[in-house]
């Protein structure tokens, strides 16, 4: 399996869902499936259906993070020596050139993207315009909505 690109917050984010999963859902899970087998009859249990689908999502969930995490590549924003340069784990503030409203992007891994949370997408089409570029450069971006240029204000690394 090819390596997983993922920032250090990113990182930690999979491992406390995965710790949450581990000690606090699969035991309550097994505690409904049990108390659900004390009714009797499991043909027609409805907490006991419930309770195993549940199980079998949690199950599911906790193979697929430890997976993630076990394919890691961990990158550190605050190590990298990008001369300046848009970079995985760059956070850039970019200016719309057409409305000239200002928005904070941080480029991440495909599985830690969030765009309500300003985190895109290390293969989205605008981190893809912008990797590579400086501050001052402006980055030609093709949305739905036609082309879109953003001037990239400022680049940090945090």
């Amino acid at each position: 399996m090819a390596a997983i690109p993922l920032t250090v917050r990113g990182s930690e984010r999979l491992k406390a869902e995965l710790h949450r999963l581990k000690t606090v859902e699969r035991p309550a899970v097994i505690n409904a499936i049990a108390e659900a087998r004390a009714q009797g009859d499991l043909s027609e249990n409805a907490e006991y259906d419930a309770a195993k689908e549940k199980q079998g999502f949690i199950e599911g969930r906790i193979a697929e993070l430890e997976s993630k995490l076990s394919n890691a590549q961990i990158i550190d924003p605050t190590e990298l020596d990008a001369e300046g340069r848009v970079v995985f784990g760059a956070t850039v503030d970019l200016e719309d050139l057409e409305s000239g409203k200002t928005v904070t992007y941080q480029v991440v891994g495909d599985t830690e993207a969030d765009i309500r949370s300003n985190l895109i997408s290390v293969s989205s089409p605008i981190a893809r315009a912008l990797i590579g570029k400086s501050v001052g450069d402006v980055a030609e971006v093709q949305a739905p909505s036609g082309l879109r240029e953003y001037a990239i204000l400022d680049i940090r690394y945090i």
